[in-house]
């Protein structure tokens, strides 16, 4: 089969980090560092006679995108669901301190369920410090630009890596939250959140609605063309962080609050926002979904 046509057939949600990657970037662009041949593993799986993997589910590296240099980082969502502990945390704190002192531009593309439970505080350490030198890489001039599409989704350390991006891309498939279907059932109970309503999960954590209510700025298909388009018109436009936008979205967050927080789904959101059919958003194609999305709230940077 023809690699051109493979590439474009893949699914985003289907495929592994390193083929996201290489469909992603310009062909034989990537170049790897601390890669599996160099056992970067982590140091605490073993004490729970648990399987290591050789990149500690993280690959980062360099490549250019349509010619353009970028830093690149991809979870893999097939070991430990992407969570992140010390290692995989480690390996994104030095691409992003990469990106600082070269001013570089950098695509995460996430795949996680959060913080790996068996490293505890360190993955927790990881998550600060990840979001220190995203701050910091982004005030030196970088954008840094989130892919959610995998199978983990977005979630709880994850999300908040997410919401200090310059800006984020969604598939329908994507699912983005600072909390998981099973933690908040665990904590609050089936009534508040039932996990294994697959529907209910996607319309309050799915790629439309967050495209929706500005907790993504770009919607896109399942597949790396769609990605790599988003991403080319993001890094065409300039970033900026400043206190004035961060007051910006600390108003629009308080006016959400406002506005919809009588709401009890995200049907009854749509709704508020103008949507004139939101219980027939789920099914809606991407073009369609475009086509009602005019009334989405605008996002002033943060999520």
């Amino acid at each position: 089969m023809n690699p051109a046509f493979e590439t474009e057939a893949l699914s985003w949600y289907e495929g592994s980090a390193r083929q996201r990657v290489a469909a992603l970037v310009d062909p034989g662009s990537f170049h790897e560092v601390v890669g599996p041949e160099e056992r970067a593993t982590s140091p605490h799986l073993a004490l729970f006679d648990l399987p290591e993997q050789f990149d500690d589910g993280m690959i980062v590296g360099s490549a250019t995108l349509d010619g353009a240099e970028v830093l690149v980082a991809a979870q893999e969502g097939r070991f430990m669901g992407g969570a992140v502990g010390e290692v995989h945390g480690a390996k994104l704190v030095g691409l992003l301190r990469a990106a600082k002192a070269l001013r570089r531009d950098v695509l995460i593309l996430f795949d996680t369920g959060g913080v790996r439970l068996q490293e505890a505080n360190a993955g927790e350490t990881a998550i600060a410090e990840i979001m220190r030198a995203l701050i910091e890489a982004r005030g030196s001039g970088s954008r840094v630009v989130g892919l959610v599409g995998g199978r983990s989704g977005c979630y709880g350390g994850g999300g908040l890596i997410a919401g200090c991006c310059s800006a984020l891309i969604v598939t329908e498939q994507g699912r983005i939250s600072v909390t998981g279907p099973e933690v908040i059932e665990t904590n609050r109970g089936v009534e508040e959140f039932d996990s294994r309503d697959r529907a209910l999960v996607w319309r309050t954590m799915g790629g439309k609605h967050r495209y929706l209510v500005g907790g993504a700025d770009a919607f896109v298909d399942d597949g790396p063309g769609a990605f790599r388009a988003a991403v080319q018109a993001i890094l065409a436009k300039p970033d900026r962080l400043d206190l004035a936008t961060l007051d910006a979205e600390q108003a629009r967050l308080e006016r959400r609050l406002v506005r919809f927080g009588t709401a009890s789904d995200a049907v009854a959101v749509w709704s508020i926002l103008g949507v004139k059919d939101a219980p027939g958003v789920p099914g809606l194609s991407t073009q369609a979904f475009h086509a009602i999305a005019t009334c989405r709230e605008s996002a002033d940077d943060a999520r």
